[in-house]
């Protein structure tokens, strides 16, 4: 059994534990990934791509998760204090996915601090071209 801080049994963190494996098991669970890709610059394409790279995680079996696609529509990137808002929610978002899958030719700030966090969980990442290849790690 876990124990806590002070070294006392964790029945909690058990019953969560499990519950999470058994949900993991079921035949029609689907894991959540993370989609990064650039935003700024051609907003208007790199949101189409960012959708198209969303329906590609759909062929796959997964659940995208698509910070960009999702936080635009009623947060404005034009707003310092709303864009930091947008990045703190996508952060939490990415806690709670299995996989961060890296989309595009070319990592943008936004997405090298996604790769940091991801790697500070040690949530996998998956890096793969605009033409949705898999690619080597960067």
């Amino acid at each position: 059994m876990r124990r806590n801080t002070e070294h006392y049994p964790d029945p909690t963190f058990d019953e969560a534990y499990a519950n999470i494996r058994r949900e993991e098991q079921d035949e029609n669970y689907v894991p959540w990934v993370y989609i990064a890709s650039p935003y700024r610059g051609d907003t208007a394409t790199n949101i189409l791509n960012a959708k198209r790279y969303s329906r590609y995680a759909v062929q796959q079996g997964r659940l995208p998760m698509c910070p960009h696609i999702y936080f635009t529509q009623f947060l404005d990137d034009d707003s310092e204090t709303e864009r930091r808002k947008g990045l703190n929610l996508a952060l939490q978002m990415l806690k709670r996915c299995k996989e961060m899958w890296v989309f595009g030719d070319t990592v943008s700030e936004g997405m090298q601090n996604e790769i940091k966090a991801a790697r500070r969980w040690n949530i996998p990442i998956r890096f793969f071209d605009s033409k949705q290849r898999e690619v080597p790690g960067r």
